[in-house]
C-alpha cells in the first residue's frame, strides 16, 4: 500500500492536476468539519447568536446637529463598547436607577425583576442607551408608567432608537442640556434573514404597537412620524422645544418659552 502511494505521488506530470484536485478536496473537507465542530460547540455551550450591529447604534461623542431650519438628522455615531453591552441597572442616591446599555431581548424581564426587588426605592429611571429591542422597550415603559416613576436623560447623554419609548413611559420626563434624544425606523432583529414580505409585516406590526403605546402615554404621534421618515442608519434628533411640543418631555433644558400669540382686535 505504501509503495503504491509513493508511486502515485511521484507519478507523471500529466497526473499533477488530478493530485492537486484531490488535495483541494481534502483541505475543503477538513475546513467544513472544523466549522461544523465549532457550531456544535457553541450550541452545546449555549453561546447566544450575535445581534445585528445595525440594531445597536452607539453613542458619545455626540454628533453635531444641523442648524435650525434644516432636517435634524445625522449618521449613527461610532460604536461605544459600554453601550453595546446589555443594559444594566444601578440604584444610586435619591432614588435614581441608572439604566445603561443596549435593550436586548429579555431586558424587560430583567428590569421587572429589579423593580420587584428595589422598586420601593426608585423614583426616577435615568436612561443612557442606543436602543435595541422595541418590544422590551415598550414593556419597560409601561411598567415605569404603572409605577409612576419619572424618566430622565441627563445633560449630554444619549437615548436613541427604541430608548425614547422607555423615556415616554415616565410620569415626568426630563431632558438635560444637550441631551441627544433621537429616533429612526424600526426593523426586526435578524431582518436580513427574513423574506421581504415577512420583514415588512413585522415592521408594520411593531409600528402599530408603538403608535398605540405613545397614544396611551399621552405623547404626540408626530414623534413616530419623525421615526418613520428617518432611515435606520440615521437618527432624527429632537430639539428641546420639540420635545415639549410633541409632549415627549415634560421638562427640557434649553427650551425657549413659547412666544405669546397676539390677540385679535375686536
Amino acid at each position: 500500500m505504501r509503495a503504491s502511494v509513493l508511486r502515485w505521488l511521484g507519478g507523471r506530470p500529466d497526473d499533477d492536476v488530478l493530485r492537486w484536485l484531490y488535495r483541494g478536496l481534502v483541505v475543503a473537507t477538513v475546513a467544513v468539519l472544523a466549522l461544523d465542530y465549532d457550531d456544535l460547540r457553541q450550541a452545546v455551550s449555549g453561546a447566544p447568536p450575535a445581534l445585528p450591529a445595525t440594531e445597536m447604534p452607539s453613542a458619545e461623542p455626540l454628533p453635531a446637529r444641523p442648524q435650525d431650519g434644516k432636517r435634524r438628522t445625522a449618521p449613527l455615531p461610532q460604536p461605544d463598547a459600554q453601550l453595546r453591552n446589555a443594559m444594566t441597572f444601578d440604584l444610586t442616591g435619591d432614588g435614581r436607577m441608572v439604566a445603561t446599555g443596549t435593550i436586548t431581548p429579555g431586558t424587560a424581564k430583567t428590569f421587572a425583576a429589579e423593580i420587584a426587588k428595589r422598586g420601593s426605592y426608585v423614583k426616577t429611571v435615568v436612561l443612557r442607551s442606543p436602543g435595541g429591542s422595541v418590544q422590551d422597550a415598550l414593556a419597560m415603559g409601561r411598567l415605569i408608567r404603572e409605577k409612576q416613576f419619572a424618566t430622565e436623560v441627563e445633560a449630554g447623554r444619549y437615548c436613541a432608537s427604541s430608548c425614547p419609548l422607555v423615556f415616554a413611559g415616565g410620569a415626568e420626563r426630563r431632558a438635560g442640556a444637550k441631551a441627544a434624544i433621537g429616533v429612526h425606523q424600526v426593523f426586526a432583529v435578524g431582518q436580513t434573514e427574513l423574506s421581504q414580505a415577512d420583514g415588512m409585516d413585522s415592521a408594520q406590526r411593531i409600528s402599530a404597537t408603538a403608535q398605540k403605546y405613545l397614544r396611551d402615554m399621552g405623547v404626540d404621534l408626530g414623534v413616530w412620524v419623525h421615526a418613520m421618515e428617518t432611515p435606520r442608519d440615521e437618527l432624527y434628533y429632537f430639539q428641546p422645544a420639540e420635545l415639549l411640543e410633541l409632549k415627549l418631555a415634560t421638562e427640557a433644558a434649553g427650551a425657549k418659552p413659547p412666544v405669546p400669540t397676539a390677540k385679535a382686535k375686536s
